[in-house]
């Protein structure tokens, strides 16, 4: 019989100056947290390494600057504020090289926190909607501290973790984070959403992250047939195509007929649909998002976002200007396995403005500001007026594409721009 301890003795073993991975997405173990965070004024610069973190993050507080540092690998709305106050860093790097920072002791870890589901008659545990770099920290930690949730859904794959390798085991029953989808999807995101769908073919591929326009996508598929589903994460709209049969996954070269996916974050009856369910596979991302398997499967569309791009099709997607937003994350795995994938295609979709009218289509990128996808990973921008074509073409013929679905009220700002940058001739046809 399994031997629990509560949280406030567990996170005892961590000492300052250690460095802890912190397990992520829905499956961030707020319980044990909060436990550490009763710890702050004892400790010292203790390093919180992590992926995308949701629900509380009690330690992101300004008043604990000398106790904890968010060496993070991809900046998340709980820990925001305190990165960009100095209270932490953040390291660029793709997410399918994040294991090999863990198991070539770039980054060395004293502890890991995670959060699973009940052991089996097996004995084993199931990291849940969170498999990603997760699975690589605990094989590299030297003490493992595991919350287990009786709501944490056991999902199939390589998240299977039996209890002998866990150290120190504490029992809570909590609610996992959830997203809000009680949003309505706007004009502008269903615009997206039409665009982007008139790109995806019968028998596609696809990847997508979770927001209103991978929704806005997702809702326009119900006369689509034979999609496959290869993704770092997902959304919510994944289910309703399921059970339209729309997504069958039949003509994948990787994981026929599963949906493949890396972690996952949605609502309570998302969570109980992937509970126990054998159609979905949460594998580790140094697989999901390898470049080389993602293009084996056929017409890979992968459909990504920017928080501005330039006019030769620069994608800022991790900062505004100095400024850590979030991270690199999937999106060059996915958009160089899209374009290596046979008639896939890698999409930026993102609205033409900010919800301050501010154009997301600019002359110049901010000073500062992060290039997540350079211009030869470019192929497809989207927007609401329309779809460029960007593959082949050269600087000045990109800029003509890019303007003609910027935002009416900032094209001729972005043609003056055009003309300062490329000369006289830049509205002939080459």
């Amino acid at each position: 019989m399994e031997k629990y301890i509560s949280a406030e003795e567990a996170v005892k073993i961590i000492k300052s100056k250690d460095k802890v991975f912190v397990h992520g997405s829905a499956a961030t173990p707020v319980f044990l947290l909060k436990a550490l965070e009763q710890r702050a004024e004892e400790l010292s610069l203790v390093e919180i390494i992590s992926l995308s973190t949701y629900g509380e993050m009690p330690l992101a507080k300004l008043d604990y600057i000398k106790s904890f540092y968010f060496n993070t690998l991809f900046v998340s709305q709980n820990n925001r504020e305190v990165i960009q106050a100095g209270m932490g860093s953040y390291i660029p790097v793709f997410l399918s090289e994040i294991p090999s920072l863990f198991h070539q002791r770039i980054i060395q870890l004293d502890v890991a926190l995670i959060h699973v589901s009940p052991p089996d008659l097996h004995g084993y545990c199931s990291l849940g909607v969170s498999v990603d770099i997760t699975m690589a920290a605990i094989k590299n930690a030297k003490h493992v501290i595991a919350q287990i949730n009786p709501l944490m859904p056991r999902t199939q794959g390589d998240g299977m973790l039996h209890i002998d390798e866990i150290n120190s085991l504490v029992l809570v029953e909590e609610a996992l984070p959830e997203i809000n989808y009680s949003k309505e999807i706007s004009e502008t995101e269903l615009a997206i959403g039409k665009n982007c769908a008139s790109l995806i073919e019968n028998g596609a591929t696809l990847q997508m992250g979770i927001g209103s326009i991978p929704d806005a996508v997702l809702g326009q598929l119900h006369q689509h047939k034979d999609i496959g589903i290869h993704t770092e994460m997902f959304s919510v709209g994944l289910i309703d195509l399921l059970n339209r049969g729309v997504i069958n996954n039949k003509f994948k070269q990787k994981h026929r007929r599963k949906v493949v996916t890396t972690f996952a974050i949605g609502n309570r009856a998302m969570y109980d649909f992937i509970n126990e369910n054998p159609v979905f596979s949460f594998l580790e991302s140094d697989y999901v998002n390898d470049a080389y398997v993602i293009s084996k499967n056929p017409k890979v569309t992968a459909i990504n976002s920017a928080i501005e791009i330039d006019l030769t099709g620069q994608v800022c997607a991790d900062s505004i200007g100095t400024k850590q937003f979030s991270g690199v994350g999937g999106q060059i795995d996915f958009m160089r396995g899209a374009s290596l994938s046979e008639g896939g295609k890698p999409i930026i979709a993102m609205s033409s403005i900010t919800n301050k009218g501010v154009s997301k289509i600019v002359p110049f990128l901010k000073e500062g500001a992060g290039v997540v996808s350079t211009r030869a990973n470019v192929h497809y921008v989207v927007t609401e007026y329309g779809i460029a074509y960007l593959f082949g073409k050269n600087l000045l013929q990109r800029a003509q594409e890019l303007i003609k679905i910027a935002h009416p009220m900032h094209r001729e700002v972005l043609e003056i721009a055009l003309r300062v940058r490329f000369g006289g001739n830049s509205f002939v046809g080459i």
